[in-house]
């Protein structure tokens, strides 16, 4: 049985990812991306003044076929943020499911936050839609596919900044 700490434990991501992928069958360990010129910018206006999105790794909701679901390929997704999805399907990825759940969207995507943060003024607008991208292997697949294509739902909406909240 777990017992309750008086402390953080710690979780290496790294290490269960690198698990899981091998898991799944993977020979080869998993390679964190990297890069010598980080391609993020600094905000060009106040964050009060911007429009902000989310991105997410969940899968867009499931049929109640659960099994089923769990075979359906992850594919790229955009979806409005209004109405505020109430679950998205997260079965399909890893994490430490004894820590944390996701039956609360907003534990790991805070889209009823990010309205009313723009409700209040905190920021400019959140984007009208939100955007899902799959948990994947493949470095080239999430650059040459993923990615660009992200961007341009990104830039077709507005954005001036994105928050990634990745399971």
């Amino acid at each position: 049985m777990d017992q309750l700490r008086t402390h953080r434990s710690f979780i290496s991501y790294i290490d269960r990812s690198r698990e899981y992928y091998a898991a799944q069958g993977y020979t080869k360990p998993y390679e964190w991306p990297h890069y010598d010129n980080v391609p993020f910018t600094p905000l060009k206006k106040p964050l009060a003044q911007c429009r902000v999105g989310l991105i997410t790794t969940a899968g867009k909701p499931k049929p109640a076929d659960q099994l089923a679901a769990m075979f359906s390929p992850r594919a790229l997704y955009a979806q409005p943020v209004n109405p505020a999805p109430e679950h998205l399907f997260t079965d399909d990825l890893f994490w430490d499911k004894k820590a944390t759940h996701t039956k609360d969207v907003d534990s790991f995507m805070p889209v009823n936050r990010m309205g009313e943060y723009a409700a209040s003024g905190r920021i400019g607008s959140i984007s009208p839609s939100f955007y899902g991208v799959p948990t994947d292997y493949s470095q080239s697949r999430t650059l040459e596919r993923y990615a660009p294509q992200i961007l341009e739902w990104c830039r077709e909406d507005g954005l001036d900044a994105i928050v990634l909240s990745a399971l």
